[in-house]
C-alpha cells in the first residue's frame, strides 16, 4: 500500500499570458491562463473537507476470456489499484458486462479502504470471470449511485474495457455521461485493439478525466497504479473556471490546451451577469494551461479596457457561496504601433498550433480509414510539421508508426502500407496530448 498524508486542497495561482495590444479597429484578445496548484494546502490552501471516494468499473464481458490474459490482468490491474487506495477513502469494485454488478463491496455502498477491506476486496477480485456483452452506460450509472451513498470531497471513477459498447445505444451511453457529469470525474482505459476509440476517449472527456490505450494486458498494473496515485493526490473537486466579460465583450472559445486539449466552450453555465463558469474538475499538485478568447466592442487608439476577469472557485463545503482561490484579468489596449499590435504572443502561438496538430491527426487518421489517401497524406504531414515545430517528440514519435516521414520541417510524408492496429489506435486516442511551451 502506497503511504499517503491526508489530502488537502493545493494553493492556486492564476497566470495570464498575452499580447494586449490591438490596431485600431481590432476586436479579438487571445490570452493563455495558466492554473497551478502547490503546495497541498500547506502553503496557505484550505484543508481537505472531506473524504475520497473510488468505484473501479472492470470490463467482464465475454471478450475478456480471448486472450485469457485480459482478465487476468485486469484482475491484476485491480488489485493493484486497491493496494494503492490512501487509508480512509472509500472505494468499491464494478464488474461490467451489459448489466453492471457490484463485486466488492456488495452492499450498495462503499467500503472505506484499510488493510481488512483492502484484504477482502482482493478476495472477491479472485471470482471475476468473463461472459456477457458490454453496456458502459450501465457501469456508470452504479458507480454514480455507490458515489452518492457517501459524503465525499472527491468522487472519481476507473473504468477499463476492452470492446465496443454494443448492447446499448450511442444515445443511451451518452445519457448516462450527461448524468453523471459534473458528479464524479473518470479515467478510462482501453486494453488490447478491439474497442473503439472515440467511446474510451468521449467518456474521458465528458468525465474530465483521462484516455489512454494498454495496448499489452501485462502493463495493465502498472498503468491502474499511476492513475490510482493520481487519484489519491487530488485535493480539491470540482473546480470553475469562472469568466467575467464587460458589456459588449463576449467569449468566444475556452479552451483546455495542456497537458491535453479539451473544449470546454459549450460547458459553460451561468453564473449571474455577464459570467459564465466552466468546469475543470479535481486537482492535486499540478499546472494546466487554458486557452481564451474574447470579443471585445471597437474603441479608440489609446483606450484600454479589462476584457476580461479569469477567477479561479471551489465549492463550499457549508453550502454557501463559492471560494476564491485565485484570479488573473486579460486586457486590451489600442495602439498605433504596428509592431506592438502584430506581435504573436509566445504562448498563444504555441498552443493554437497544439490544437490544430491534435485536429489535422483526427482528420488524418479519419481520411485514412475512408481510403482518402491523398487527404490523409496532407492532414499527417502536416501533423509531423506541427509536432516537428513545437518540440512534441511524443506525437512525432507515434507520427512514424503511421507514415514515413521524408521532411519534418515540410511535412512531406508516405502513407505506411502497413500499420499495426494498435499504433493507429495510440496515434488517435493520444493525439489531445500536448506539449508545454517553454517559457
Amino acid at each position: 500500500m502506497a503511504n499517503f498524508s491526508k489530502s488537502t486542497v493545493p494553493q492556486f495561482s492564476v497566470d495570464v499570458y498575452q499580447n494586449e495590444f490591438l490596431p485600431e479597429g481590432g476586436r479579438d484578445v487571445s490570452a493563455i491562463v495558466t492554473v497551478t496548484s502547490t503546495g497541498g494546502g500547506t502553503t496557505g490552501g484550505f484543508a481537505s473537507s472531506g473524504p475520497a471516494g473510488v468505484v473501479i468499473m472492470v470490463d467482464c464481458s465475454g471478450s475478456m476470456d480471448y486472450p485469457a490474459t485480459k482478465m487476468r490482468g485486469a484482475r491484476e490491474a485491480t488489485a493493484a489499484a486497491v493496494d494503492t487506495l490512501r487509508d480512509g477513502t472509500h472505494f468499491a469494485v464494478v464488474a461490467g458486462t451489459h448489466v453492471a454488478k457490484e463485486v466488492y463491496p456488495g452492499n450498495g455502498g462503499l467500503a472505506v479502504a484499510d488493510a481488512r477491506t483492502r484484504a477482502e476486496a482482493k478476495e472477491a477480485l479472485r471470482r471475476l470471470s468473463a461472459g456477457g456483452g458490454t453496456a458502459i452506460g450501465t457501469w456508470l450509472r452504479l458507480a454514480d449511485r455507490l458515489l452518492s451513498s457517501a459524503e465525499l470531497t472527491i468522487r472519481h471513477g476507473i473504468l477499463l474495457t476492452d470492446g465496443r459498447n454494443e448492447h446499448e445505444s450511442p444515445e443511451e451511453l451518452r445519457a448516462a455521461l450527461d448524468a453523471c457529469a459534473g458528479r464524479f470525474t473518470c479515467d478510462a482505459r482501453g486494453v488490447g485493439t478491439d474497442w473503439e476509440v472515440k467511446e474510451v476517449t468521449g467518456i474521458a472527456s465528458a468525465l474530465l478525466g483521462t484516455a489512454d490505450i494498454v495496448a499489452d494486458p501485462a502493463g495493465l498494473a502498472a498503468d491502474f497504479t499511476v492513475m490510482m496515485e493520481h487519484a489519491m493526490g487530488k485535493g480539491v473537486a470540482d473546480v470553475a473556471l469562472r469568466l467575467w466579460t464587460p458589456v459588449g465583450a463576449e467569449i468566444m472559445f475556452v479552451k483546455q490546451v495542456a497537458p491535453a486539449v479539451e473544449d470546454l466552450t459549450g460547458r459553460r453555465t451561468g453564473a449571474g451577469p455577464r459570467a459564465g463558469d466552466y468546469p475543470t474538475g479535481s486537482w492535486g499538485d499540478e499546472s494546466r494551461d487554458y486557452h481564451v478568447s474574447v470579443r471585445v466592442p471597437q474603441a479608440a487608439i489609446g483606450q484600454e479596457m479589462l476584457a476580461a476577469r479569469v477567477s479561479l472557485l471551489a465549492p463550499d463545503p457549508a453550502g454557501g457561496d463559492p471560494r476564491p482561490l485565485s484570479q488573473g484579468l486579460v486586457r486590451a489596449v489600442w495602439t498605433d504601433d504596428v509592431a506592438m499590435s502584430t506581435s504573436i504572443n509566445p504562448q498563444v502561438a504555441h498552443y493554437t498550433g497544439q490544437a490544430e496538430l491534435a485536429d489535422v491527426i483526427q482528420q488524418g487518421l479519419d481520411a485514412r480509414k475512408t481510403g482518402d489517401r491523398d487527404g490523409a497524406t496532407a492532414k499527417l504531414g502536416r501533423a509531423v510539421q506541427l509536432a516537428a515545430a513545437s518540440g512534441n517528440a511524443d506525437t512525432a514519435k507515434l507520427l512514424s508508426k503511421v507514415v514515413d516521414v521524408v521532411d519534418a520541417a515540410t511535412g512531406t510524408v508516405r502513407l505506411k502500407a502497413k500499420v499495426a492496429e494498435a499504433d493507429e489506435m495510440t496515434l488517435e486516442t493520444r493525439s489531445t496530448k500536448t506539449v508545454r511551451v517553454k517559457r
